[in-house]
């Protein structure tokens, strides 16, 4: 089941159709009468500021909540769902930003886990070879034997959405999915967003950052005090048309640039360090080397940048910096 460039798909009936969406909390109209269509196929990003009410319609969709008024049909059939449980049944898996893994179990336990064809008594080497293929073939790149609470916010991430196209989930939600990760993981993902798109699957990505949105989306819906302001094909807009969608008015990006101070402007003095490393090695949770001879100096006025996708030894280096992490040599 194959989808055409961008999201064009070869089935006519919608992954899922949202038709007047209401729910509300205390008095508070989180969504209002809010319609949504997710195709096959595509990814359809769902935007708005905070607030706006993008993770209460998710969770409605994913089983979480139940809308005070409205319908819901998943493949062409009329669904109602009383739990996650009954969303899952019919396909659909949300990520949200606050993870929900066993920390002591390790990726392959976690994906296992809950399974209806995982039998009580299984060898951890028999599944560990099994989630590796699997993991493989998705090309999200973790390992089934690490334990969950060793792995980077980007990894655990990453388990999340394995563990529900483990389910077999067809329909992924993900809830802000960039907001604890770094730019280079953020292109990781997108990437295989875009991948499980095209091989069939319908994605809807909910963000307020609107160059993602452009990158990963084939359409857009924008949420605006839990109503819909409206929806747009990706293609045919551009992030100024979405802002003045979001906030009602034309908003101009950039502005005075701010002149960065170099060293030379404050001091042209030579100046002392005030914390100097030298040929530093840290060992990481795994009995890895996580930081392997680093060697650097932070003066006094100036900030000192640490990049690096997540899981290349920032966090031992600041660990081993703060003393919560003994220093190898």
């Amino acid at each position: 089941m194959g989808a055409g460039p961008r999201g064009a798909s070869t089935e006519s009936v919608d992954a899922v159709r949202a038709g007047a969406i209401s729910k509300h909390f205390y008095g508070v109209q989180a969504n209002d009468r809010i319609d949504l269509d997710l195709r096959w196929g595509e990814v359809h990003a769902l935007l708005g500021e905070n607030g706006a009410g993008k993770s209460t319609l998710c969770s409605i969709l994913s089983g979480l909540y139940r809308p005070d008024s409205g319908e819901i049909s998943v493949d062409g059939e009329s669904v109602v769902f009383r739990s996650p449980s009954d969303a899952l049944a019919a396909g659909i898996g949300m990520v949200y930003q606050h993870f929900r893994l066993v920390e002591r179990f390790t990726v392959a336990e976690n994906l296992v886990l809950g399974h209806p064809d995982t039998p009580l008594r299984l060898p951890r080497s028999q599944i560990e070879a099994e989630v590796g293929e699997f993991i493989a073939e998705l090309g999200l790149p973790v390992s089934p034997s690490a334990r969950t609470w060793q792995l980077s916010v980007g990894e655990q991430q990453r388990v999340e959405i394995l563990r529900l196209l483990y389910r077999g989930v067809r329909i992924l939600i993900l809830d802000e999915p960039t907001a604890v990760l770094t730019p280079q993981e953020s292109q990781l993902l997108i990437e295989r967003v875009r991948a499980l798109a095209e091989d069939g699957r319908a994605v809807i990505f909910v963000s307020h950052k609107l160059d993602e949105v452009m990158a990963v989306s084939d359409r857009v819906t924008v949420l605006v005090d839990g109503r819909k302001a409206g929806e747009v094909v990706t293609a045919e807009a551009d992030a100024s048309t979405l802002a003045r969608m979001m906030v009602g008015r034309d908003f101009v990006f950039g502005g005075p640039s701010m002149r960065k101070s170099s060293s030379a402007d404050r001091d042209a003095e030579p100046r002392t360090p005030v914390l100097s490393l030298a040929d530093l090695s840290v060992v990481g949770d795994r009995r890895n080397v996580a930081v392997r001879g680093l060697s650097l100096d932070v003066h006094k006025g100036e900030v000192v940048g640490i990049a690096g996708v997540a899981g290349n030894g920032q966090r031992e280096l600041a660990e081993a910096i703060a003393g919560l992490r003994p220093v190898a040599s």
